[in-house]
């Protein structure tokens, strides 16, 4: 791959990783999303918005030390990839939360953006994962609990 088509390549991932194109952004969910509706379930429905918003910071944050980080030891599944309270633990969690994500967002961006890293090539640790693979898992990763969430949003009447 010549260097204008990774270039291009690394654009489309960052344009889908932000939620352009096909899929709802971060941003546009959580905005205006009510505090009420932090901890709340619809009926029928296996998660709070908080569950979902948690479960997506902590996947994304372990997505992101895998790529970056050799030594990164993810946390044990499924439990470790979950809140153990379905709504916020204090009044700043769930902006912390949103902060945090939203950070390593940026970072993951940064990776993928730089020519240095190869999409391509393997990582030296894992089993075979590739830069562009963690790309793919993210995105789709994200986009499916985005729905989720904006649905818990668009269900919840004040």
């Amino acid at each position: 791959m010549n260097t204008d088509e990774s270039v291009k390549m690394r654009l489309m991932l960052v344009d889908a990783l932000r939620g352009h194109q096909a899929h709802i952004d971060f941003d546009s969910v959580i905005e205006d999303f009510h505090a009420e509706a932090y901890g709340w379930k619809p009926p029928g429905s296996p998660h709070t918005a908080w569950q979902l918003l948690e479960h997506m910071r902590i996947a994304q944050w372990d997505i992101l030390e895998f790529s970056r980080n050799a030594k990164h030891k993810s946390p044990e599944w499924p439990e470790g990839y979950w809140p153990k309270t379905e709504a916020p633990p204090n009044a700043g969690a769930w902006e912390d939360s949103v902060k945090n994500f939203q950070r390593d967002a940026r970072e993951f961006n940064k990776l993928v953006q730089d020519l240095q890293n190869k999409l391509l090539a393997p990582f030296e640790h894992g089993d075979g994962q590739t830069l562009f693979r963690e790309a793919l898992l993210l995105i789709c990763h994200n986009s499916y609990h985005l729905g989720q969430l904006m649905f818990v949003k668009k269900s919840y009447r004040p």
